[in-house]
């Protein structure tokens, strides 16, 4: 499974969020190694805290 494109998909779609208190937060994926911090930084135009 491509992660990056899935969770990029979900997150243009305005699914997944940058709300880290929200169980749809971008950045778990960081935190469960299925994107990078560099990908997350893509995706969300963010860096990852």
């Amino acid at each position: 499974m491509n992660w990056f494109k899935t969770v990029k998909r979900y997150f243009d779609m305005g699914i997944y969020t940058t709300d880290e208190t929200s169980s749809l937060y971008v950045g778990k994926f960081v935190s469960t190694g299925k994107i990078t911090a560099e990908q997350y930084k893509e995706i969300t135009s963010e860096d990852f805290k």
